[in-house]
């Protein structure tokens, strides 16, 4: 280990606090653990608080993403109706309590949607990974090729496993995204925004216990609602309450390169001018819904910028690397194992950087402004261009992990190291 070695360490972290505030991974609504309210474990039709009946507020949340309501489920208990001697608490974490009745229930609601809480909340700090862009960035096909490779490559690597929530997730993720695109080879519809997508929820927990488990949240939120105000309102939440965000932007969105891709490609994506949001406008809607209520008008959310389909950029390569170098590295996947290998992420940076501020200045200027702490990425999450809606071979991700990677030592899970 070189002298220089040290200073590649992650960061010491701060004293652990008693407790964590929670962050629900369904609502995205922020509160402290004593807060929460319990699912009766039990129920009695001689008693009216304890008897089987309507959630509002679940069901309130249900709607809201097109679910069905459940008619008949147990009672709400509100810790503050029981009396202390009767709460449970693990690590100054209130985790259970012993009803009336003497029925122990250690289901923890988030007081606002009333969904059931993962068993960490609280106990650890609720980091949350959103995803953003706009339409037509192929965040919903990231989102899948993403988690198919933390599942199987990833976490193996960073001795760690990526698991969905609950199999209800499990479930969903596999049949409408994971085997269409995987074992099919079809191209993923696009979010409308009139459908609302429940959010997926994925825990990445590592071996080491004395690491806590760290939970992914993808929002798959229609792309046209990212510059809809009224539409990311009710989104706001969960950008604001992420601990690291990854910035979608594809190629395809930036005005001065669309036709250079577009002469090689010929126009079967069909109206891709009228169809793609300039990258600067979604920054902009995010900054009028959170940001400019931020101390000094910016964020210092962790914020990875991922250029999507980088295999499209092969037209532009050159050996003056006007655009892109001829031998740049980002046509070719990554592996890190154990540590971010920080020369090759400061290589892809430094690329991609350059490349956004060539062709997208005021993009890059506004990122500067409102974000403190970004880093640039290149991703192909399929490995080559789709011909109608369909793969020509089987999906080979090229970088996709790269930038979740960067996050996980951004918030010091894992450590950077020169290789």
């Amino acid at each position: 280990m070189g002298i220089f070695d040290i200073f590649k360490k992650k960061p010491q972290a701060e004293p652990k606090p008693l407790f964590y505030d929670i962050v629900c991974p369904f609502c995205f609504e922020k509160f402290t653990p004593e807060a929460v309210v319990f699912r009766a474990a039990h129920h009695r039709e001689d008693d009216e608080n304890y008897a089987l009946g309507e959630d509002n507020e679940l069901n309130r949340y249900r709607e809201r993403f097109g679910l069905d309501t459940v008619d008949d489920i147990e009672a709400i208990i509100h810790p503050t109706d029981i009396p202390e001697e009767h709460r449970i608490y693990s690590d100054h974490v209130l985790i259970g309590l012993n009803d009336r009745y003497g029925v122990l229930t250690r289901r923890r609601l988030c007081p606002k949607c009333h969904n059931e809480l993962p068993v960490t909340s609280g106990k650890v700090p609720s980091n949350i990974i959103s995803i953003v862009g706009a339409s037509q960035v192929g965040k919903s096909v990231y989102m899948t090729s993403l988690i198919h490779t933390l599942q199987n490559t990833t976490a193996d690597n960073f001795d760690a496993a990526c698991m969905p929530l609950n199999a209800e997730i499990s479930r969903k993720f596999r049949t409408m995204y994971e085997e269409p695109l995987f074992e099919r080879g079809d191209l993923l519809a696009s979010t409308q925004k009139e459908k609302m997508q429940e959010p997926f929820i994925f825990q990445f927990v590592f071996k080491d216990e004395s690491k806590p488990p760290l939970t992914l949240v993808f929002f798959d939120v229609a792309g046209e609602g990212m510059v809809d105000q009224d539409y990311l309102g009710l989104h706001g939440q969960h950008i604001k309450n992420s601990a690291g965000i990854l910035f979608m932007v594809d190629p395809l969105q930036i005005r001065s390169i669309r036709e250079k891709i577009k002469i090689k490609f010929g126009d079967t994506e069909g109206g891709w001018v009228s169809q793609y949001d300039e990258p600067r406008d979604v920054v902009l809607t995010m900054f009028g819904d959170f940001i400019a209520y931020e101390d000094k008008g910016k964020t210092d959310i962790p914020t990875a910028v991922v250029l999507t389909k980088s295999d499209m950029l092969h037209s532009l390569k050159d050996e003056e690397g006007e655009y892109i170098k001829s031998n740049s590295n980002i046509f070719n996947n990554m592996v890190h194992r154990k540590t971010l290998n920080l020369t090759e992420f400061e290589n892809i940076d430094g690329e991609i950087r350059h490349f956004i501020e060539k062709v997208d200045r005021p993009f890059k200027g506004t990122m500067d402004v409102y974000f403190a702490n970004t880093a640039y990425f290149a991703v192909s999450a399929l490995g080559s261009n789709p011909v109608d809606q369909k793969l020509q071979g089987v999906a080979s991700p090229i970088r996709v992990d790269e930038p979740f990677i960067w996050l996980l030592y951004q918030l010091m899970y894992i450590e950077g190291s020169e290789e």
